[in-house]
């Protein structure tokens, strides 16, 4: 942990990187860096770096900020913050969150524009980790026009408050995704659509006995270790998270070499014991993959991958996420309380959406699986085999919220926060700190609906005002 010292010398000048105490000699520059006013001004540029620090859970997070203009203010809010909702104004410069007392008592900045919330919710904008598409498209089945699906889903999600999601792929043959996931690597996010996290391959390494919605004919072993994942999907350096299943042969030794190389790895579509979830997870496992769902039933002598919820042989210091679809129709309501209930900081809110999400009842896809909705179920044409969902972050968060009686602060941090601690980028999202990306949503405090979402301080969604008929 940093002593007093490096928090409070942690002024950097912009372009030389001087710290406290120095000067620049550059021709044309008349300041110099005074320690006793931590901060350095340069005639020719207002743009001034500050390290900061933050507090995640038990992370010190170092940032550093830069303040560029515009830089605005949003007051009558209430701000997600510290793990409660505080009355406070709320600064961004840039695409940047900033500490507004050293913005304005230090450097003597105003805002370029000040915004009246009107009372609004200000909130971590929303990562959905799950998503195999919405708006009519699909991102295993549309193979021919990826890049249209994943511009047409990241713009619809603005909608619904999300700024940066995984897209999703079912069980698919190896041809698929080499084709796809060049597609699904990380890109930013703006006006254009949310942020691209990179791609949750979610299969095709799973037990047949829990296909779900999934193609039996695309299940792979790893009959050859790390080597039968490389051939399969081609270009791990697209997939953020992997989902398996744990008891396969050599799937372990897989767990460690992924986690090692940085993908996050879940666990589901499983039939593994807890015993097995439970070495998956000391070789690094990281999730589980919509929870209840194509995994054994919880019972009493083993409780399979929902034990790893209360297991006692979880590694210290570790979480162990677990995303639910709160949708109403994957978990009965007292199933969802349950596991709140029993481990509240591990809930991550998935919306597992398929190519239905936002349109009306009909038949689509799901990977090369043909699927019917019917009001707010999505099933594999013929049977009663739930086939992802039609629900929205938003729809999820606020059936979360209603369902288990959880705080707002709750169920708003189970599409931030947490979600952003599995994924390790709570140092830049996920959270409203001082430095991290202004990404964020303006909430109705009255019932959760959206009213503008921002991404890197710029407002890509904004809710259309009905006007009265006159």
């Amino acid at each position: 942990m940093p002593g007093k010292s490096d928090i409070s010398c942690g002024y950097v000048h912009k372009p030389h990187n001087l710290t406290c105490g120095e000067s620049c000699n550059e021709k044309g520059c008349q300041g110099n860096n005074d320690a006793s006013q931590k901060v350095f001004v340069h005639p020719i540029s207002d743009r001034v770096r500050k390290l900061s620090y933050s507090v995640t859970g038990y992370k010190i997070i170092r940032r550093k900020v830069e303040y560029v203009r515009p830089i605005v203010k949003f007051e009558n809010c209430r701000i997600l913050r510290g793990h409660d909702l505080i009355k406070d104004d709320f600064w961004i410069s840039g695409p940047n969150i900033v500490d507004p007392e050293d913005l304005f008592f230090n450097l003597k900045m105003m805002p370029d524009k000040v915004i009246d919330c009107k009372g609004a919710i200000v909130a971590p904008g929303f990562i959905d980790v799950q998503i195999n598409g919405g708006f009519g498209v699909d991102f295993a089945y549309d193979i021919s026009r990826v890049e249209e699906a994943v511009v047409t889903v990241a713009k619809g999600v603005l909608a619904h408050g999300v700024t940066s999601f995984c897209p999703t792929l079912v069980s698919s043959m190896p041809e698929v995704y080499k084709e796809v996931l060049p597609f699904l690597k990380k890109r930013s996010g703006g006006k254009h659509g949310a942020e691209v996290l990179g791609a949750h391959v979610e299969g095709p390494f799973i037990n047949e006995e829990k296909k779900g919605a999934h193609d039996p004919a695309t299940m792979q072993t790893f009959a050859k270790g790390l080597e039968s994942v490389r051939d399969v999907y081609k270009h791990l350096d697209a997939v953020c998270i992997i989902t398996l299943a744990p008891e396969l042969p050599n799937a372990v030794g897989v767990c460690r070499q992924l986690t090692d190389a940085g993908i996050i790895v879940s666990v589901g579509h499983s039939m593994a014991s807890i015993a097995e979830g439970e070495e998956a997870v000391k070789n690094g496992a990281a999730f589980i993959t919509h929870l209840f769902n194509a995994m054994l039933p919880f019972h009493h002598r083993d409780p399979g991958l929902v034990g790893l919820l209360a297991s006692e042989k979880i590694p210290e210091g570790r979480t162990i996420y677990y995303g639910i679809i709160a949708d109403g129709n994957h978990t009965h309501p007292a199933t969802t309380r349950i596991a709140y209930r029993a481990y509240p900081k591990g809930i991550v809110l998935v919306t597992d959406a398929c190519s239905a999400m936002g349109l009306s009842e009909g038949v689509y896809h799901i990977g090369q699986q043909v699927i019917e909705v019917t009001g707010t179920k999505a099933y594999v044409k013929g049977t009663t085999t739930l086939a992802g969902s039609v629900a929205t972050m938003i729809s999820c968060i606020h059936y979360f919220w209603k369902t288990t009686s959880c705080s707002i602060v709750e169920a708003l941090e189970a599409a931030t926060l947490h979600p952003a601690l599995l994924l390790n980028i709570d140092d830049r999202k996920g959270t409203l700190d001082f430095g991290t990306d202004a990404d964020f949503v303006l909430l109705d405090p009255t019932n959760l609906e959206v009213q503008s979402t921002w991404i890197a301080g710029e407002r890509v969604y904004e809710k259309p005002v009905c006007k009265p008929e006159v």
